[in-house]
């Protein structure tokens, strides 16, 4: 297993703060003249990159879950604030914006944007070969860091060089105005491009570092949203392309699947389990370790000082501590009575996923809580570390989005088969299989399955608006792929029709006042 190493030497590298629209800052490179002068540098720097892709582990739930109407708001169970009210009620505007400087993608993309003119560019010492090997992974990141961007913004500021620290002190010269939705899009394809061009044949799998797999992995998800979502823009707005962009992200996860390198899990539980990590399904992974690094998994359960003795089980029994939290968590997020009995009990993803409890052992008074399960890390002693790995590409992921794809181009019957996969391994013998139907109904059980897969892994907001209903409209303005705010309640969209404008995120007023160039979202 290869852990992701930490550069303490070099962590000046990584240490930047938000200062300007960038978010970027000057810091003193006076020994950098003595940098890039061997592989062991550039694997070295490489490494520190992987660090900070490692530490914007939270990004996907916050920017591709919080909005995708299956978290509480308000209070948890416990009585405890829930947190990013304004993501889950969906009430953005631009003076709350939910997050601020571009989530600090601009301080990473600097970094990868340096490491790859030093390596395109520079390093003599490199063979043809080398110098591709090192591009590959780095022209991929950076695509990745673009397309959660992208898929946040629309267009934006197409940073491709390190200014800053190649000695750029103007900052007039700093300044850089959002690109079009369709530069960027394109941009993002191209980058992808690059890195297939760079990785030739040398598709191995390092779980861990960002690789081939990781690449098409990105690939069928930005023509899959290239194919199927409109993006708005001032100017040079993205028209969803269809069929010939569904053939080209069918083409990468053909490439996938039939690799022969991945497959589900056994069980879904051995996904999370801390003794099993890096197994088959997992495409590429965040590794955490209590001796690197734990991550804030926390949030999703409850106070141990609240709970112990206070709460109870389906059948009315007082729970202790049934998670064997060592101490507790925060609490600070919470999912919907509503989706959490959406899976069936049958379904192994219910109990892997969630733990249940009742504020009062009477079925008539009693309110519904949970606490999400997948990242409770491992107990040594008389301390729980939260240290399970973080998800960003799984098997089950390249099956659903074939799913998907095929049922684009009105292949239901293949695209049923790969439903099925997904539903025999959460069930086991006797699956609830799933028959060939119309387009509509078939794309709403891609998207349940997805719901109950991919829980706290940053999938939902992105699915319901790249997905479609009967009409070709994104399924974030549809009820029938909604979850009512309480049990038994009528579903609403997760955004009428006159929101269109918060598919895409406001920019904080401060970024906007630090460059002039800059223009707000469309609609805010």
């Amino acid at each position: 297993m290869k852990k992701i190493l930490f550069v303490l030497a070099f962590s000046c590298l990584f240490a930047m703060t938000g200062c300007n629209v960038l978010d970027l800052s000057p810091i003193d490179y006076s020994a950098a003249g003595n940098y890039w002068k061997s592989e062991a540098q550039i694997e070295m720097y490489f490494n520190g990159m992987m660090s900070q892709f490692r530490g914007d582990y939270t990004s996907p739930f916050v920017l591709g879950e919080t909005r995708g109407g299956t978290l509480k708001a308000g209070s948890s169970i416990e009585g405890v604030s829930l947190s990013y009210s304004n993501m889950v009620t969906n009430m953005l505007d631009k003076d709350n914006t939910g997050i601020s400087n571009w989530n600090g993608y601009y301080s990473r993309i600097l970094q990868v944007n340096h490491y790859i003119e030093q390596v395109r560019d520079n390093c003599e010492f490199l063979t043809d070969g080398a110098r591709n090997a090192y591009l590959a992974p780095a022209y991929g990141l950076r695509a990745y860091y673009y397309f959660m961007l992208y898929r946040t913004y629309g267009g934006v500021p197409l940073e491709t060089e390190a200014k800053i620290i190649n000695g750029e002190s103007n900052i007039e010269a700093l300044y850089l105005a959002r690109s079009t939705a369709e530069e960027t899009l394109q941009f993002i394809k191209d980058e992808i491009a690059n890195s297939e061009r760079c990785y030739g044949s040398n598709q191995t799998v390092d779980k861990y570092n960002w690789n081939y797999y990781a690449t098409e992995m990105l690939k069928a998800h930005v023509y899959m949203w290239s194919a199927k979502v409109n993006t708005n823009d001032h100017s040079g707005a993205h028209a969803a392309t269809g069929a010939s962009d569904v053939n080209t992200a069918k083409s990468a996860l053909q490439n996938i699947i039939g690799s022969n390198k991945f497959g589900l899990a056994d069980s879904f539980a051995d996904l999370y389990n801390y003794g099993k990590k890096a197994g088959k399904e997992v495409i590429l992974a965040l590794y955490f370790n209590n001796t690197e690094a734990t991550n804030a998994a926390g949030q999703f359960y409850y106070q141990a000082s609240i709970w112990v003795n206070s709460f109870y089980d389906e059948a009315g029994n007082q729970l202790g501590d049934p998670l064997d939290l060592k101490g507790g968590g925060m609490h600070r997020d919470e999912y919907k009575e509503s989706f959490v009995k959406s899976f069936d009990k049958e379904d192994a993803r219910r109990s892997v996923t969630f733990h249940e409890c009742y504020s009062t052992p009477n079925p008539a008074t009693r309110t519904f809580g949970s606490a999400m399960l997948k990242y409770m890390g491992h107990v040594d002693g008389s301390v729980r570390y939260l240290d399970s790995d973080i998800m960003i590409y799984r098997y089950a992921d390249a099956l659903l989005l074939m799913a998907e794809a095929e049922n684009f181009l009105g292949n239901q019957a293949a695209a049923a088969g790969y439903i099925n996969q997904i539903r025999q391994r959460a069930y086991g013998a006797g699956y609830p299989q799933f028959a060939t139907s119309d387009f509509a109904t078939t794309e709403l059980a891609i998207l349940h399955e997805r719901d109950k897969e991919f829980v706290a892994e940053g999938c939902r907001w992105f699915d319901v608006v790249r997905m479609h209903d009967a009409s070709h409209n994104p399924l974030v303005f549809s009820a029938t792929a909604a979850y009512p705010s309480i049990m038994g309640g009528t579903a609403t969209p997760i955004l009428s029709s006159s929101e269109s404008h918060k598919l895409l995120w406001p920019v904080n007023t401060a970024v906007l006042a630090g460059d002039p160039n800059l223009k707000q979202t469309v609609g805010y």
